[in-house]
């Protein structure tokens, strides 16, 4: 496994570039603020509003699907590697994940007026609000502390994200 770190001098370079691509925190925090907004959009319809509830849904799950897989594949091996005592963050990261993962199972399967299908999306957000919460204010400080690459490791991530938009 390549060592994600930079020295001084490098991201003093980097700090150019950093217009050529996100780094991996700046990645992080714009897919929180955009599933944030989408969260507010869903709140923000009517009971009649079948079919874009149902779209919405679909952009939800797709981007929360995206989002945690790249975290779990690329940011929190990396975070463990390289952030001293991340190890229990992580583990927590996932475990909420594994909840937000359950959940959004459940709405791939249900349509809007379905049953719990409006309070099941509520909880989602408050769910992955929670999540970001701890993410953003606890676990991105220690990382910008750590000399982790964020800049190599968001242009990895985002190919990654790219690629499972695609498919998804």
């Amino acid at each position: 496994m390549t060592t994600r770190t930079q020295s001084g001098a490098q991201a003093g370079k980097q700090s150019g570039a950093m217009a050529a691509g996100q780094d991996a925190i700046a990645l992080l925090t714009a897919d929180h603020r955009e599933v944030h907004e989408m969260f507010e959009q869903f709140e923000q319809l009517g009971d009649r509003a079948r079919a874009s509830k149902e779209k919405l849904k679909e952009k939800i799950c797709k981007a929360l699907i995206a989002h945690t897989t790249i975290e779990e594949e690329i940011f929190y091996p990396a975070v463990s590697a390289q952030v001293e005592d991340a190890e229990d963050m992580v583990d927590e990261a996932v475990v909420e994940h594994a909840a937000a993962k359950d959940l959004i199972k459940q709405l791939q399967e249900m349509e809007p007026d379905d049953e719990l299908f409006d309070a099941k999306v509520k909880v989602l957000g408050e769910q992955v609000d929670h999540h970001v919460e701890e993410e953003e204010k606890e676990m991105f400080a220690k990382v910008r502390k750590s000399g982790l690459d964020l800049l190599a490791l968001g242009q990895e991530m985002a190919m990654r994200k790219q690629e499972l938009m695609d498919t998804l």
